[in-house]
């Protein structure tokens, strides 16, 4: 039997308001939902039991974690493995206890529903930041605690608007903590990443694509291809895994195949060699290349070759070496037909040339930043920041991160200051970087990051944008302009609210957002 569903999590959800009949717009059957319900609910009783508790272990933790990124948008279409995840955080519950409905939530007054979202939402994405910190050895107490006190005040039926909003916030405040950890994370194992020129082209011969976000993966495949005359090419979020000096010594890592994540089955269409997907992002494969699709961590989708936590990648190599690869170099380009894109230019760069930049400011040669990213997605009205992009300015630069600067990472902008006028962050999870560089320019300038000449541009997808998003509300940030749309999760006086005080605004158009920014 057949079973309808409810969620809105993602940008994209139909309507504007939600998907509710047998699938989701990312492709995801009603039970395949329904069971990520389940495993929420499941998890909200697993917190309760441990409530109060001084220390959680890592073994709690680590459900969590696995729990909470196996539910964001793209990640697990396989009922199976969901089911197994419900099954052992059963094992963990003490005997009659049970799981919590979420259908509470779902048909909640309006606004607890909307402030509720906003928490449950936002420990999905920063989940993920959390499980890729963990995978590196990095772990914090005080997030693993927080974890459990979100997902607490997520099952309190008895809760208005005064306590949970406190909640909202502070999702932002320990979210920044856990991007600061996986930013110590990456750089303490590979190294402050370097502003890097990234080729399009595909080489002649076997190679294989890595999409997703996880470093530790790549390196890990990247070790076991050592010599076998198989080169890696990388997707998505993973291009700026370029800049970072323990991955790009690799010389077998050639350049970047393709762009943002939803255009994936178009990319992929027959493409003679595998991909693998190391977080979410995934989309239901086609069969012009489902053979050759393989997963690891939490991600799966049904009769998908999994790769397990012990990283044996023998099969993606074979599949490589069987598909042979391209029989000539593929000159591909990016969306605006450049053939290189640039990264590595995180906080660690940018902040070397911090004197650079402030001398270029005070001498008028840079009029405004601005900081242009966060996620893709196919719905129209996206080709916006494209747009907004080609006409800042040539006094002003643009900062961009996540899957977003696929739109216009191949432009070239010039440079400014002796600075390149577009400089790649990295990956959304690198937003901790942008602010390391907003406060750090606030200081040099005496004045608070409110002041500076900067706007932030976003565009959001899924759960991710949603924990980047509340911390830089936490962090008092003002005039944020936000789209494509609006999430349907935020109610109208819950949107009141982040109006009233944080002045958040949908975008426009390009030309009127730039004016009203640069006050022409």
């Amino acid at each position: 039997m057949k079973h309808n569903m409810f969620c809105f999590q993602c940008e994209q959800t139909a309507g504007c308001t939600g998907c509710t009949g047998r699938a989701g717009v990312c492709g995801k059957q009603a039970n395949t939902a329904n069971l990520q319900d389940a495993l929420t609910g499941a998890l909200i009783a697993l917190a309760r039991t441990i409530q109060g508790k001084q220390t959680v272990s890592a073994k709690i933790s680590k459900q969590i974690i696995d729990g909470l990124f196996t539910t964001v948008t793209n990640v697990n279409f396989n009922d199976v493995t969901i089911q197994q995840r419900i099954d052992a955080i059963h094992r963990e519950l003490p005997a009659g206890t049970a799981d919590y409905d979420m259908k509470k939530v779902w048909d909640a007054q309006e606004d607890i529903r909307s402030l509720k979202s906003l928490i449950l939402f936002g420990i999905r994405g920063m989940a993920a930041y959390a499980y890729h910190a963990m995978i590196l050895g990095y772990t914090d107490a005080q997030l693993d605690a927080f974890f459990v006190k979100a997902l607490c005040a997520v099952g309190e039926d008895t809760w208005g608007m005064d306590e949970l909003l406190p909640i909202v916030l502070e999702v932002g405040e320990k979210n920044l903590a856990c991007m600061a950890l996986l930013d110590k994370a990456n750089t303490e194992t590979y190294g402050i990443p370097e502003p890097t020129t990234v080729p399009l082209t595909v080489e002649k011969g076997p190679f294989i694509v890595v999409t997703g976000h996880d470093l530790y993966d790549l390196k890990c495949l990247l070790e076991q291809t050592k010599d076998k005359g198989v080169a890696v090419y990388t997707h998505g979020e993973m291009l700026p895994a370029h800049g970072y000096p323990e991955l790009k010594k690799y010389p077998h890592l050639k350049g970047n195949f393709g762009t943002a994540w939803q255009n994936q089955q178009k990319e992929f269409d027959n493409i003679p060699a595998p991909i693998l997907f190391t977080t979410n992002c995934l989309m239901p494969p086609r069969p012009s290349y489902a053979d050759r699709v393989f997963t690891t961590e939490v991600v799966s989708y049904p009769e998908m070759v999994h790769i397990d936590e012990a990283r044996d990648f023998t099969p993606v190599i074979e599949k490589a070496l069987e598909l042979g690869g391209y029989a000539e170099d593929q000159p591909f380009t990016g969306i605006n037909g450049g053939h290189t894109v640039t990264t590595g230019f995180g906080h660690g760069a940018i902040l070397r040339a911090a004197d650079q930049i402030v001398d270029a400011v005070k001498s008028g040669a840079i009029r405004h930043f601005f900081l242009v990213g966060g996620c893709d997605g196919a719905r129209p009205g996206r080709n916006y920041y494209t747009e907004f992009v080609k006409q800042t300015p040539p006094d002003t630069v643009v900062l961009t991160l996540a899957c977003g600067k696929y739109r216009f990472n191949d432009l070239d902008l010039g440079t400014i200051g002796g600075l390149p006028r577009l400089m790649d962050v990295g990956q959304c999870n690198d937003a901790y970087g942008a602010i390391q560089v907003a406060v750090a320019l606030a200081k040099a300038f005496d004045c608070g990051v409110n002041e500076l000449p900067l706007s932030m541009v976003l565009s959001w997808y899924e759960q991710k944008a949603v924990c980047i998003l509340l911390t830089l509300l936490y962090l008092g940030i003002q005039n944020i302009r936000l789209g494509p749309t609006l999430p349907a999760f935020l109610s109208p006086n819950v949107l009141q609210f982040l109006v009233e005080h944080y002045h958040i605004a949908p975008i426009s158009t390009p030309e009127e957002d730039l004016k009203a920014i640069l006050g022409e």
